[in-house]
């Protein structure tokens, strides 16, 4: 999963940076509203973590740009004035949560957590294929109720896959999910972390199939 924070603190967003990178999340982060609109419109994100007083350009012009462009990607709204006003415009602009500053970090964590399951369409933090789990919370997985030993690139991997399980996925695709701004990852390097992960699931009903020269498909073996 990747998550954008569109926030000028730089202290504010380095505990940000901190805190979401180490529950498993690729993070980007820019300090002004025309780096983020930039960002937005060049790349696809998660989620987006989005500072109204911006400079540059406003936080609710951002997020009315984005809209504009077609983009539904949620986005979660952090200001210092915690005022109706504010919560009405950026609702109707197309927010989807708020938070004022100063605030828990292990709130804005589990707020994170409901946003990306809301933009999958789903209600749980438990993602299955088959007898094979991903809990989004725990950060861990499970084959045939048993936890399987993964790193934390190789958790993030199953995860992208478990989302499109049984459509493919391309290696351009798991790169721009993955991989943070300035983080060289080669298509090569996409092929080792499938094969650890493969062989880590391969005594399960599952398996991730390659389609040469296109992606790779997490799907049920049958039978």
């Amino acid at each position: 999963m990747r998550i954008l924070i569109a926030e000028d603190d730089q202290v504010l967003a380095d505990g940000l940076l901190r805190s979401l990178r180490g529950t498993g999340y690729a993070v980007d982060q820019v300090g002004t509203g025309s780096e983020a609109d930039a960002a937005l419109a060049a790349h696809e994100f998660d989620l987006v973590i989005l500072d109204l007083g911006l400079p540059k350009l406003h936080g609710l012009e951002v997020l009315r740009r984005m809209r504009a462009r077609g983009c539904a990607t949620p986005v979660l709204i952090l200001t210092a004035a915690d005022s109706v006003e504010q919560r009405v415009k950026g609702l109707d602009l197309g927010a989807d949560d708020f938070m004022a500053k100063p605030f828990s970090l292990q709130e804005l964590e589990a707020r994170v957590r409901a946003l990306t399951r809301r933009g999958l369409g789903t209600a749980s933090s438990i993602i299955k294929h088959g007898p094979l789990s991903f809990d989004a919370t725990g950060r861990v997985a499970y084959l045939n109720d048993q936890m399987i030993d993964l790193s934390a690139r190789e958790i993030s991997l199953l995860e992208v896959l478990l989302q499109r399980a049984g459509r493919l996925v391309s290696k351009d695709q798991l790169v721009a999910r993955l991989c943070e701004w300035g983080e060289e990852v080669s298509n090569n390097a996409i092929e080792v972390y499938i094969h650890r992960l493969r062989k880590k699931i391969e005594h399960g009903p599952v398996r991730i199939a390659t389609v040469r020269g296109l992606g790779y498909c997490l799907e049920k073996i049958p039978g």
